[in-house]
C-alpha cells in the first residue's frame, strides 16, 4: 500500500507540472502584445512607471526564464503581481475571492447530493411506483434544463415577482456600512459551520447504514452526536457569533437562491446514480439472505442496500468537492457573485497571466487530491479491489 500511494504522489506530481507548464504557455500564445497594450501605450501610465512595473513583473525577461522564475515562486508560495491589478499581489486577491466561492458551492455539494442520495435510495425501494415516475421524469427534466435561462427564471419568481430573496450579489451594502467584521471573516464563519454540521450529519447517516449496532445503541449514538451539533451550533451562533450573526445572515439569506438552483439542477444526477447502485445492490446475495432471516424492510435497505451504494456516491461526492474550488462561472456570472469563477473569466479574457495561471493551478491541485483520494478509498472501502504488488 505504501508503495502504490509513493507511485501515485509522483504520478500527480507529474502530471501537475505538464499541467501547469500547458496552461501557462497556452495562456502566453494568447493573440496580444501585454507588455505595449498594458504599459507602453497606456496613456494613463507615465513611461518610467510603465518601465518599473515591466522590470518587476519581469515581462523584460524571455519567455522560459518568465516560466522558470513564475514555477521556482509558485511552488514557494509566491504567485507574483497581478498585470490588470498591480501592484496587488496574487495571493491576496484568491485570498479574497475563495472563501465567497467555496463557501457557496460546498453548501450546494452538500445539498444536492444529500438530497440525491435520499431519492435515489427511494427510487430503488418503490421501483415502479407512480412516485418513482414522478421524480425521476422531474428530476431528469431538470438535469437537461438550460441552465442560465432556468437560473433567470428563478430569480424573477422568488426574487423579482415574490420578492422573498435578493436578486443577486452576496451581501446587501447598507447592512454592512458599519460592519465590525470583513464578508471574508463572516464567509469563513459560516464555512466552519457547513463543514462541521456536513461531518456531523454524514456521520449519523454512516451509522444508519452499519449492521450494528442496533436498537438502544444505535439510537444513543446517533442522539449523542445529534447533541454535540447543537452544543456546537449553539456555542457558535449564540455565545461565540452574537456580533457576527446579522451579517452572516444576510449572506446565507443571499445564499438561499444560487443553492436552491444548484440543488435542483444537480441533484438528479446523484438520484440516478444512487438508483442505478442501489438496484445492482439488491439482486446480492447478501441481500436475500437478510430478507430471509425476516429484517425489517427499513433495515434491509438502510442498513445493507444503501452503505454498499455510499461506494460511487462517495467518490462522485469527492471529487465534486475537489473542483468545488472553480466556481461555476456561469452561476456566479448569472448571480453576480464575485468568486473564483469570476477571477477565471476576467483573467483569461483580459491576459492576467499569474492570476489565471495561479486559479487554474489551484483547480489542478484539488482535482489530483480528490482523484487521490477516491484511489484510497476504493482500495479502503471495496474489499473486491486490490492494490497492485499488494497481497
Amino acid at each position: 500500500m505504501g508503495k502504490y500511494m509513493a507511485r501515485r504522489l509522483l504520478q500527480s506530481v507529474v502530471l501537475f507540472l505538464v499541467f501547469i507548464t500547458l496552461t501557462w504557455f497556452l495562456l502566453y500564445a494568447l493573440p496580444g502584445d501585454i507588455v505595449q497594450t498594458k504599459f507602453r501605450t497606456n496613456p494613463n501610465i507615465p513611461s518610467e512607471a510603465a518601465e518599473e512595473a515591466i522590470r518587476r513583473l519581469g515581462l523584460d525577461k524571455p519567455v522560459f526564464e518568465q516560466f522558470w522564475i513564475y514555477l521556482t515562486g509558485f511552488f514557494s508560495g509566491d504567485f507574483g503581481l497581478s498585470f490588470n491589478q498591480y501592484p496587488r499581489r496574487v495571493t491576496d486577491i484568491i485570498a479574497e475571492r475563495l472563501p465567497r466561492t467555496i463557501v457557496l458551492f460546498l453548501t450546494a455539494v452538500v445539498t444536492y447530493y444529500w438530497a440525491g442520495f435520499m431519492a435515489g435510495k427511494y427510487l430503488a425501494w418503490r421501483r415502479g411506483k407512480v412516485g418513482e415516475i414522478a421524480i425521476t421524469v422531474g428530476g431528469v427534466g431538470l438535469l437537461t434544463v438550460f441552465y442560465p435561462w432556468f437560473a433567470l427564471m428563478m430569480m424573477w419568481l422568488f426574487a423579482a415577482r415574490l420578492r422573498l430573496l435578493p436578486i443577486s450579489k452576496f451581501l446587501d451594502p447598507t447592512e454592512w456600512r458599519n460592519a465590525p467584521f470583513t464578508a471574508n471573516e463572516v464567509f469563513m464563519h459560516l464555512f466552519w459551520t457547513v463543514a462541521i454540521t456536513s461531518a456531523l450529519l454524514f456521520a449519523i447517516q454512516y451509522g444508519a447504514n452499519r449492521i450494528r449496532p442496533v436498537g438502544f445503541a444505535r439510537a444513543t449514538r446517533t442522539g449523542g452526536t445529534l447533541l454535540v451539533l447543537a452544543g456546537f451550533l449553539f456555542y457558535w451562533w449564540g455565545a461565540g457569533g452574537v456580533e457576527v450573526r446579522p451579517f452572516a445572515g444576510d449572506i446565507a439569506e443571499h445564499l438561499v437562491l444560487p443553492v436552491l438552483v444548484l440543488t435542483l439542477v444537480n441533484f438528479a444526477g446523484i438520484m440516478l446514480l444512487t438508483r442505478s447502485s442501489m438496484l445492482e445492490t439488491m439482486r446480492e446475495d447478501y441481500i436475500l439472505t437478510a430478507r430471509a432471516k425476516g429484517l425489517p424492510e427499513k433495515a434491509v435497505r438502510d442498513r445493507h442496500a444503501a452503505r454498499t451504494a455510499l461506494l460511487p456516491v462517495t467518490t462522485s461526492l469527492v471529487l465534486a468537492v475537489a473542483t468545488v474550488i472553480d466556481g461555476g462561472i456561469i452561476t456566479e456570472f448569472v448571480f453576480s457573485w464575485p468568486g473564483m469563477g469570476e477571477v477565471l473569466i476576467s483573467s483569461v479574457t483580459s491576459e492576467d497571466i499569474p492570476l489565471a495561471v495561479a486559479a487554474f493551478s489551484f483547480i489542478g491541485v484539488m482535482a489530483l487530491i480528490g482523484h487521490f483520494v477516491v484511489d484510497m478509498l476504493y482500495g479502503l472501502l471495496d474489499p473486491r479491489i486490490r492494490v497492485p504488488g499488494s497481497h
